[in-house]
């Protein structure tokens, strides 16, 4: 009788059968661009603790409650439709699964895609506008952030101009955030303007239209240093050792290197995160 048992059994199974890396950092005083065409490193980022604020959530999906049976089986089934797909891009070769998945900078009201960069790597310098455009004709259930990459005493300067302008922004004293983008990108490749002081990053807002006081108060503002805090938790969480580096959802991380994309030609770059936003609207 076993030994039927074993054969049925048996025959059951039968039928289911480009970045800018951590040694080639520059040090404070005067960073210098690196030379791997994929990618320009930077010391680890500076742990910190993250706590929310209205400008700046940090959602983490894995302190979530447990969902009642139910849910679970709805999300079990929208698995098995993703793994069915017929994706493009492989796991392990073009992204990497981040296990746990990590907090986002924003809520789970949309899929987040969040570029790590820095003001001194030129491949974000060349990757701006192509990220800019593509920001522009993203699904609108996908969310775009920037996050700084703090990995040295300038990266942390230029994090807090980041911070910044995003404040100065929103409250509507920095007019056009996406030229100032550029300007600030420029005067540090092509003008030699390091910007290694406050000073010199007071007079850079200054030609944008930016009031000294303004700048000032934002500067020194709660919002920008919880910001600064934030960014440095993620991070470390997300594991980021070069830039640019994208991270979807918290839970996918790819760059230009490992999604086959060239300088000049970031077409693969926004295919994978493309896929892995269509991925997580399956969820």
């Amino acid at each position: 009788m076993n030994k039927q048992i074993w054969i049925s059994a048996l025959a059951t199974l039968t039928l289911f059968a480009a970045a800018c890396s951590k040694e080639d950092a520059a040090p404070a005083e005067e960073p210098t661009a690196a030379t791997d065409p994929a990618a320009e490193s930077a010391p680890d980022a500076v742990e910190s603790t993250a706590s929310q604020t209205e400008s700046q959530v940090v959602v983490e999906e894995s302190a979530a409650e447990v969902e009642p049976e139910a849910a679970v089986i709805v999300l079990a089934q929208a698995d098995d439709v993703s793994a069915a797909r017929n994706w493009q891009f492989k796991e392990g070769t073009h992204f990497t699964r981040m296990i746990p998945t990590q907090p986002t900078v924003g809520g789970a009201d949309k899929i987040e895609v969040a570029e790590i960069f820095m003001y001194s790597c030129p491949h974000c310098f060349a990757l701006e506008p192509d990220i800019n455009k593509w920001a522009e004709g993203k699904d609108p259930n996908v969310r775009f952030v920037r996050i700084p990459a703090v990995f040295n005493e300038l990266a942390k300067l230029h994090a807090q101009l980041y911070y910044t302008e995003v404040f100065l922004a929103q409250s509507g004293k920095l007019k056009d955030p996406v030229a100032f983008r550029t300007m600030v990108f420029e005067e540090f490749h092509r003008k030699n303007n390091r910007l290694t002081s406050q000073v010199a990053i007071q007079r850079v807002f200054a030609r944008a239209g930016v009031s000294e006081d303004d700048f000032n108060r934002t500067w020194n503002s709660f919002e920008v240093n919880q910001a600064l805090r934030v960014a440095a938790d993620l991070a470390r969480r997300y594991n980021v050792t070069s830039v640019p580096m994208f991270v979807v959802n918290g839970k996918y991380r790819t760059d230009t290197r490992s999604a086959g994309a060239t300088e000049g030609n970031y077409t693969k770059l926004f295919e994978v995160i493309d896929e892995l936003t269509a991925r997580e609207g399956l969820r």
